[in-house]
């Protein structure tokens, strides 16, 4: 019988099936008494098990798969396995460092009481059961009822969590080991266990590597692909752990040619196959490797074959032609030569260090190099913004550059763009760090002057076309002047055949030609795939941003104006300010601001808008979209007069940043995009901010125009999904009044919102109901009579010719009218309709299948701790689910089973009074003195919650710091700890209440 095999007390052999099979049933909690193993027998409870939320840092928790592999058994059997052992172990002492040195709890004591008189307690550091640094996830671990109550004892002597009992455990279980190295196994180390995944890289993977030539600068181990999507938790923001490569081979740096994937050293050779493959194919590299340190598997894009019989690793050079091959840059010794050319390091990110590209933007990067140098002229790269189109231009040309791509000179690029920001910002940002500035840089910006002998030009379509001129610039240069030009923003007018611009990219022809965008158009005049040489060269989307964890994640809150959910008609006869007549009709979404300005409408939206500021941050920079720039002047004011109280210190909190305002306006967009300026807030446009400006700190995009052309929506929700770190700008909030985002919904945008709210406000602007409706997003129009047939047929070319184009009504009555969560399912990746409500009870159901087993983890601090970590984890924060609900008065356990099993709530004070009443003989066990404490505790999680009795540093806060210091408080009951144990019973007494 081999060592691995397992048999009945009468001798029997188990099959795969029956060894799953008991595995499954000892995973539920029973004991497998007919189930022997070799060696040792698995300790597993007698008792049906529950789940038990447990927070990890991601490196221990692999680090605990790895050894539960190699030892062939559950992550639970293993975590039971080391609790077992554990919980057998002396509970250490509780020792504090003060300046470096231990001191016991009476002398802490002594000194609380010193720091009460006023003196300086010095640094005092808890020595054990802090919080650990470093990301941490919490994991469900199945434990029997007794072994669940044994580490919740455990966690109440040591005074800390569950999970830091489990944590030591494991930490314990891992420093010894366990089980016998492999055969013939790789060293002293891989002797000393069975080895992980760790092992298996160092002691077999690595030295197979070197043997087949690889040198330590071209295997890059642990390699970061992706930083993990970001999640917003109430006002907190997660993110899901980075997707990272065991090891990706370079033929030279920044050049990925292959991936491995290693397993532990008795798992078959082709186990991270899949996973090898899938990095493979973000990489954009030919070759996937996975082994097991013994075993090799190769899979093979160019062939499209499987190898199960690798010897060894092949070598660099040889790695290196079948790479060429598979790019089909063979014919092209130019373009091997391109790739090879190492990324510009110039740039550098806020905190000093050196700004790589991630692995997208080298994908883009050497597409575009390698296609340039074998000769081809039309190429379109289209990534979301906020993913770095100019950082990918500026590495282009730099390889272009650098590879001797016009012999005897350097290269001559046009950078084209229709926007002076989308000029100066990549000038200063991404080429000027490169190329250098000065006197001796090759950029020029184009003025007016067809300035010869520069190499790196950058100038506005405008401008070299002038259409009012004979002799426009762009004639003053040889059509073979230019080797590359690159078009940003390609698709607003250069794939146009009658456009000033196209007439630029014939002219230069002879020119590479590549054209950029996050939104590529397509209708019966314009096709800029088709003029760019029909499919993207590569592409990269506002959902893989998003999922990748490069761009930040969106809410949408839905806001239905009564005007745009009903309709507005005028009475009989109505004038409009100027006192013309406003013809009869019912005037919709689609009017307001165009033909009809309801200035109240206007209003109404500036003071939500304002409301829901204050309730979050009022400081947080805004952009409002505005039908046109009068509409958008008209919104500053609303806004403006709104916040009377900060404007009349802070006139410039809303400005408007529209063509019509000039250099002022230019100075505005200076000041708002600029990350160390407090002011301006909010800025009103119409599409001056919709496209090319980055401004990182920009935490809401508010709608209030309709918007019918994709490429202008990507546009503008583009405006607020880069991140910024340094001020927490993680997600942003998009506010929809006018129904735009409904394209969320069409099947050409790629990036579905977390969440839609919609909210419901009076007549005032005030929101009335937050709770949620039945109320389904429109699939195309706003929700209102759009297509009514009583529609006037007015539209703002028929006012052409007046005094004023639109008629000016100023006394509509407006409110809002609804609210409803949209939540993205993570199986459909579709939206669905789901009330916040709803939404905390399916969590709680799924985490918690039956209330008692909730009860019973909330009945003491540190499983309260590990409930609320579990649901943190899941997208709920207590505090938020209280003011969502409104429910502030209850318990969170009361509110959590109220929600997830409809049972009746119960307040605080009811509780308090409960125990008051039905516990008297807990109250009779101590003396007057102590009994005074325990009444005002008591008190005090009536008022504001279990955490008053969780922290017991609200003994130095009135009504309690008036019976004395914490000391002499402790005193009363005799000790700290007798302090501690009571107050222990008294809150598991408000829950048996």
């Amino acid at each position: 019988m081999n060592e691995r095999s397992f048999t009945t007390e009468t001798g029997h052999v188990l099959t795969d099936n029956e060894l799953n099979a008991l595995a499954e049933e000892a995973e539920r909690g029973y004991d497998v008494t007919k189930m022997v193993r070799r060696p040792g027998r698995p300790r597993m409870g007698s008792a049906p098990a529950a789940p038990v939320p447990v927070r990890m840092p991601e490196d221990l928790h692999e680090a605990v798969k790895a050894l539960a592999e190699a030892e062939e058994t559950s992550v639970s059997e293993l975590v039971r396995d080391a609790l077992s052992a554990y919980l057998r172990t002396e509970v250490p002492p509780q020792v504090h460092d003060l300046h470096g040195q231990p001191d016991s709890e009476a002398a802490i004591l002594a000194l609380v009481e010193e720091a009460e008189s006023g003196y300086p307690l010095g640094s005092l550091q808890r020595r054990r059961g802090s919080r650990r640094k470093g990301r941490a996830r919490v994991f469900p671990v199945r434990m029997s009822p007794e072994l669940q109550s044994a580490v919740e004892a455990r966690a109440e002597a040591e005074m800390t969590s569950v999970s830091e009992v489990v944590r030591a455990a494991l930490r314990a279980r891992l420093e010894n080991g366990g089980g016998s190295g492999p055969p013939g196994g790789g060293g002293a180390h891989a002797t000393q266990h069975s080895p992980t995944e760790a092992d298996t890289c160092r002691d077999y993977v690595l030295p197979r590597l070197k043997e087949a030539g690889w040198d330590e600068s071209q295997i890059v181990e642990q390699y970061r692909i992706t930083d993990g999507r970001i999640t917003t938790v109430g006002k907190n923001h997660r993110r899901a752990m980075p997707l990272r490569a065991d090891y990706v081979l370079e033929y030279r740096p920044g050049l990925p040619i292959a991936v491995v994937e290693a397993k532990r050293y008795y798992a078959i050779p082709g186990k991270g196959m899949q996973q090898a493959r899938r990095y493979a194919g973000l990489l954009d590299v030919p070759f996937a490797y996975a082994t097991n340190g013994r075993g090799i598997v190769e899979d093979d894009r160019n062939t499209g074959i499987e190898r199960a019989d690798m010897v060894g690793f092949p070598s660099p050079d040889a790695l290196w032609a079948r790479y060429r091959e598979w790019r089909g840059i063979n014919e092209s010794p130019a373009a091997g030569e391109g790739l090879l050319i190492p990324f510009n390091r110039d740039l550098r990110n806020p905190d000093g260090s050196v700004k790589e590209p991630r692995y997208y933007q080298r994908t883009a990067v050497n597409r575009a190099v390698a296609s340039t140098l074998k000769g081809d002229k039309r190429l379109l790269l289209t990534m979301a913004t906020g993913t770095g189109k100019t950082f990918v231009a500026m590495q282009i040309v730099w390889k272009l550059w650098n590879v001797a791509w016009r012999p005897g000179r350097n290269p001559r690029i046009l950078y084209l763009a229709d926007r002076n920001i989308l000029i100066d910002q990549p000038i200063e940002r991404e080429f000027k760090p490169a190329f250098g500035s000065g006197a001796g840089s090759p950029i020029w910006k184009l003025q007016g002057e067809a300035k010869l002998g520069r190499e790196i030009y950058f100038g506005l379509y405008q401008q070299l076309a002038e259409t009012r001129s004979d002799d426009p610039m762009f004639r003053r240069y040889p059509k073979d002047y230019f080797d590359l030009i690159i078009v940003d923003e390609c698709h607003r007018g250069s794939a146009r055949a009658e456009s000033s611009w196209r007439a630029i990219l014939e002219y230069f022809a002879s020119a590479t030609q590549i054209g950029m965008t996050a939104t590529p158009k397509r209708d019966e005049t314009v096709d800029t795939y088709d003029y760019f040489g029909g499919k993207p060269l590569f592409e990269y989307t506002l959902a893989s941003g998003i999922e990748d964890g490069f761009l930040a994640p969106y809410r949408v809150r839905r806001v239905v104006l009564s005007p745009d959910a009903l309709g507005w008609t005028p009475t009989k006869g109505q004038l409009d300010l100027h006192g013309r007549e406003v013809p009869a009709g019912l005037y919709s979404t689609k009017d307001f601001e165009r033909v009809v300005s309801l200035l109240s409408r206007t209003e109404a939206a500036a003071k939500h808008l304002t409301d829901y500021l204050r309730r979050t941050d009022r400081m947080a920079k805004t952009i409002v979209f505005c039908v046109d720039q009068e509409h958008a002047d008209q919104m500053r004011r609303a806004i403006h007069n709104a916040n009377r109280d900060l404007t009349k210190e802070h006139p410039n909190y809303t400005v408007r940043i529209v063509s019509d305002e000039g250099v002022v306006g230019q100075g505005h967009l200076s000041d708002f995009a600029d990350t160390e300026r407090e002011f301006p807030v909010i800025a009103t446009t119409s599409e001056m901010l919709s496209t090319g400006v980055d401004v990182p700190t920009v935490r809401n995009i508010v709608i209030f125009r309709t918007i019918g052309s994709m490429a202008l929506f990507k546009q503008v929700i583009g405006r607020g999904t880069r991140l910024f770190p340094d001020e927490d700008k993680l997600s942003f909030e998009i506010i929809d009044y006018s129904g735009a985002t409904a394209l969320f919904s069409d099947a050409e945008f790629d990036g579905p919102p977390e969440k839609v709210v919609r909210e419901e406000v009076d007549e005032h602007g005030d929101v009335v109901d937050s709770a949620g409706s039945e109320t389904t997003e429109p699939e195309t129009e706003p929700a209102g009579p759009a297509a009514i047939p009583s529609d006037p047929g007015i539209t703002p070319e028929d006012l052409e010719g007046e005094p004023h184009s639109k008629f000016y009504i100023d006394d509509a009555q407006v409110w809002v009218t609804a609210e409803a969560t949209y939540q993205l399912d993570s199986e459909t990746n579709r939206l669905r309709l789901v009330a916040y409500r709803d939404f905390v009870a399916e969590t709680v159901r799924a985490l918690f299948p039956e209330p008692t087993e909730l009860h019973s983890l909330w009945m003491s601090r540190v499983g309260r701790k590990d409930v609320l970590e579990a649901l943190m984890a899941h997208g709920i924060d207590a505090d938020e689910m209280i003011d969502r609900t409104g429910l502030r008065d209850a318990d969170p356990l009361d509110v959590l089973v109220h929600l997830a099993w409809n049972q009746p709530l119960r307040s605080r004070l009811d509780r308090a009074q409960r125990v008051r009443r039905d516990r008297v003989a807990f109250f009779e066990e101590y003396q007057p003195a102590a009994r005074e404490v325990l009444t005002a505790l008591l008190e005090k999680y009536a008022q504001h919650g279990i955490t008053e009795l969780d922290d017991l540093h609200v003994l130095q806060v009135p009504p309690l710091s008036k019976l004395g210091t914490p000391a002499e408080i402790a005193s009363r009951f005799g000790s700290p700890a007798a302090l501690r144990a009571a107050v222990a019973r008294l809150s598991e007494l408000v829950y048996v209440a």
